[in-house]
């Protein structure tokens, strides 16, 4: 990897002027992209700001009835939280599934969704949920956060603290993994809430993404017989080795329906 200037930041308002303040500066959460991107020598940073030090990017905890978890919560947290088993047991399962043993021990919350890989889980998890996260300058929410492949609606200085997940009165993920890495070639998203049903899609295509049609028919009867004959479209979907964008496409109505099963 190319040298570069290593900070650990005491809070946030510290780590966002050390990142600020750099001539190239990242920000370190888990490590679970950026550590192999320097490895590979893909990413040249001039200076990584640490997060682990932050005591108040960790926890989680219930505020009326959105459960609200902080950005440097690791996976393997989250996973086996009673609390989060308990306000929205989906959200626990999908923790539990992500990657390895290693990457739920490190990854975290933060990091996941301002990376933004399109084949990650908890983008989908936030879509659906329709959470709002919350930064050091603002609350922005979900439909506006991730904007396109490895893109988000982050601005420089500026840091995730938490994500606030409202309980859904329903909800489950179901995804079609990839053997290797774990990540999803496809996961659905299906909460259904007072304020109707979001369906959320990650791995299909280049960024994560709702459903409409499915949400529409599944808020008029909240079955999987309900979506059999909703057909998603291979339009501007993923294509690689591992799948092709019209078997991604036929794995978005399988994983919805089987989401929706799970849910019940």
């Amino acid at each position: 990897m190319y040298n570069f200037n290593y900070q650990k930041a005491k809070s946030v308002a510290e780590a966002a002027s050390l990142v600020g303040k750099a001539a190239e500066g990242k920000l370190v959460a888990g490590g679970m992209t950026l550590i192999p991107s320097l490895k590979l020598r893909l990413a040249k940073p001039s200076d990584l700001v640490d997060l682990g030090g932050i005591s108040e990017l960790k926890g989680i905890k219930k505020d009326g009835n959105a459960l609200v978890i902080g950005a440097m919560t690791r996976h393997i947290e989250v996973a086996e939280s009673a609390e989060v088993k308990q306000a929205i047991p989906a959200l626990a399962q999908l923790a539990a599934h992500i990657g390895d043993p290693a990457v739920r021990n490190r990854g975290t919350l933060g990091g996941s969704i301002s990376n933004n890989d399109p084949a990650a889980d908890y983008p989908a998890a936030v879509l659906a949920l329709n959470a709002t996260i919350v930064t050091n300058k603002r609350k922005i929410p979900a439909d506006q956060f991730f904007k396109g492949m490895f893109e988000t609606a982050l601005e420089t200085g500026e840091i995730v603290t938490a994500v606030s997940f409202p309980v859904p009165d329903k909800a489950a993920y179901m995804k079609f993994p990839n053997p290797a890495s774990r990540y999803a070639i496809v996961g659905v998203f299906v909460a259904k809430a007072k304020d109707g049903v979001r369906v959320a899609v990650t791995g299909a295509g280049p960024v994560v993404f709702r459903q409409k049609d499915m949400e529409a028919a599944l808020a008029k009867t909240f079955s999987a017989d309900a979506i059999k004959g909703v057909a998603q479209k291979a339009d501007a979907l993923n294509a690689d080795i591992h799948a092709s964008a019209e078997y991604r496409a036929h794995l978005v109505g399988v994983m919805a329906k089987r989401a929706v099963q799970a849910a019940g």
